[in-house]
């Protein structure tokens, strides 16, 4: 009885089995999709970040609108331009030359340089204390709680001494620190060369009431617009011009940062050697690895 009842057992489960497959074979025949090899292909040399940076949720989605919708085939920003030439010879297309985009933060103001500045006993995100009044004086600067540091994946931005710093050695320019920000004081911009000039403040209040409020602020004197053409004022910021903006800075260039009364013009990004030498020759203001800079507005380049 035993052995009966173990062999309908098993002839049932085989039974079952057979069933089984034959449906998922069917199945599978049925539903099949074809998929083009070239989306296998671009998968391959993307990078794998599933960042976000391109727009799509994953490198995946981002491989089958290249292919299928013919979408763009530079925007891997972690990938670069390398990853760009390769997924442009899968496709058949050619590209120009890509510009790395690296992320500016526009506030130069550590702790010490804040004026205003109260206590903050809420939620320790800058999203939420960017909706409390009075947490400092500046409406505009780093709330320094690092909701830029716990969004990027790479390790390369940090609040030191209450302001967001790019690690630029670390940095691929994924702008999930600019996303984040709820004040939008940090922007993905195109750097045309390893370090580039910009302005380490957003404020855009008039020059009294922002040393009202930080020891370091952009005053808008207007200084620097009057001695190069690459700078201007805007609502009561100075900004620069980076369509016009070249890796090799005129002399015009650096005396309008040497001008500078609160040392506001800064070059960021990783100095070569012979960066530091013609710096440190020209006296520039400050020359930094990690760092900070100016917008308020992250669709636009400001310096």
């Amino acid at each position: 009885m035993t052995w009966v009842t173990i062999g309908l057992s098993a002839g049932i489960l085989l039974s079952m089995a057979l069933v089984l497959s034959y449906v998922l074979g069917w199945a599978a025949q049925k539903f099949h999709v074809d998929v083009d090899p070239r989306v296998v292909k671009v998968i391959n040399v993307l990078p794998g970040a599933n960042c976000g940076a391109c727009g799509y949720v994953g490198c995946g989605e981002y491989a089958e609108a290249v292919v299928l919708e013919h979408e763009t085939v530079t925007k891997c920003v972690v990938g670069g331009q390398s990853c760009a030439m390769a997924v442009s010879r899968i496709m058949g297309v050619k590209i120009d030359e890509m510009l790395p985009y690296r992320p500016l933060v526009h506030c130069g103001a550590h702790y010490e340089d804040r004026l205003g500045r109260y206590a903050y006993r809420g939620d320790k995100r800058c999203s939420a204390a960017n909706l409390v009044t009075g947490v400092q004086g500046c409406t505009y600067g780093c709330l320094g709680f690092g909701d830029c540091e716990g969004a990027c994946q790479f390790d390369a931005i940090h609040v030191v001494d209450g302001l967001a710093t790019v690690d630029y050695q670390s940095c691929v320019g994924c702008g999930a620190c600019a996303k984040v920000c709820p004040r939008n004081i940090i922007t993905i911009t195109p750097f045309k060369s390893h370090r580039i000039l910009a302005v380490a403040c957003s404020n855009k209040d008039k020059g009294k009431d922002v040393m009202a409020v930080c020891k370091v602020g952009c005053i808008g004197c207007g200084a620097c617009a009057r001695i190069s053409n690459l700078f201007s004022l805007e609502d009561n910021l100075s900004t620069i011009d980076y369509d016009a903006y070249t890796p090799e800075c005129s002399l015009d260039v650096m005396e309008a940062c040497n001008k500078c009364p609160r040392e506001r013009l800064v070059f960021v990004g990783i100095p070569s050697r012979e960066d530091r030498k013609k710096a440190r020759d020209l006296e520039a203001p400050d020359v930094v690895e990690p760092d900070f800079k100016t917008t308020v507005d992250d669709t636009e380049w400001r310096g």
